[in-house]
């Protein structure tokens, strides 16, 4: 039984990315039936529903007062701020491809910040990875683009950057504050938080009309419960498992894996250059997973495991 649930936890991070990967993809079907912050208030309020069933099912353990804060916090930052930054960017007529490149930055910018505020110490190879990792997204999303065929706004810009912190800071309070909660509890009261604040932004700059098509549905079922639960829930058990920056890592994974899965399902060009940066974002990410641990590596704040 070790062996086996030892093997699964080693392929937790493979099934993040890919499930993780798919939420452009599930969100390009969607948003030409709906707009995007009451698609994201929709598909909240069905995981909600989910989430709550889930908590009955397993007889969750129910948060404290303040573990319940500290989750309102970190869904407002990794869900509300990440989300509702990026698809406000792309509404402002950011190229997804650059907004993606700026939320890209978030596992250096973790890392730097796990760094200063956790005490975590990365191996120089690791810190070779992280650049080489940013490398390897920048040339897999900036493949073929003139950067002078367009103009970005300063709204659209820090748009981008309010979901970049979001996630960044988002995964470090988790770390921090987040030890010894209940996941699936947890991810309710991030789902709370985020529905909360998509409902605000909808109410304030759409018009919350839908067309229920049956393109929509299908797209709404993938992304709550292939991302929603499925992804989220291993996200916080890796951060609950793991150091911050080696986490963040995994994210540099999925900018290559998305332009892959566009390739298959869009016909979007996949060039030479775009498969090279694929390649280096693979070499970055293994030699901050590999590199030899230090052994003052890390402050240990997180003693207490929670329980799924």
């Amino acid at each position: 039984m070790v062996n086996s649930a030892s093997t699964l936890t080693r392929w937790v991070p493979l099934i993040f990315v890919v499930l993780w990967s798919t939420g452009f993809i599930g969100a390009k079907y969607a948003l030409p039936y709906v707009e995007p912050f009451n698609l994201l208030l929709i598909r909240m309020l069905i995981t909600l529903v989910v989430f709550a069933a889930l908590m009955l099912f397993f007889r969750s353990k129910w948060p404290s007062r303040q573990q319940i804060l500290h989750q309102l916090v970190v869904g407002s930052l990794v869900h509300a701020a990440y989300l509702g930054g990026v698809f406000a960017a792309i509404k402002l007529e950011m190229p997804a491809g650059i907004a993606a490149l700026l939320v890209g930055l978030q596992p250096l910018l973790t890392a730097l910040m796990a760094w200063s505020t956790l005490g975590e110490r990365l191996h120089p190879r690791q810190w070779i990875g992280l650049l080489l990792g940013l490398v390897g997204v920048a040339m897999v999303l900036l493949r073929g683009q003139d950067l002078g065929q367009f103009d970005i706004s300063m709204g659209a810009l820090m748009a981008a950057m309010l979901a970049l912190l979001g996630i960044s800071i988002g995964t470090l309070y988790q770390k921090r504050f987040g030890a010894g909660v209940d996941l699936i509890s947890a991810s309710f009261f991030q789902y709370l938080a985020t529905a909360l604040w998509m409902a605000l932004l909808s109410y304030f700059f759409e018009n919350q009309q839908v067309e229920w098509h049956p393109q929509l549905i299908w797209s709404l079922a993938w992304l709550v419960f292939g991302l929603s639960v499925t992804a989220i829930l291993l996200l916080m058990y890796m951060i609950r498992e793991g150091e911050a920056s080696k986490v963040a890592s995994y994210f540099y994974l999925v900018p290559p894996l998305t332009a892959l899965e566009a390739w298959l399902l869009f016909d979007e060009v996949l060039s030479i250059g775009a498969i090279a940066g694929v390649l280096v974002t693979v070499v970055g990410v293994f030699l901050v997973l590999k590199a030899p641990g230090n052994p003052a590596r890390s402050v240990k704040l997180n003693e207490k495991r929670g329980n799924l």
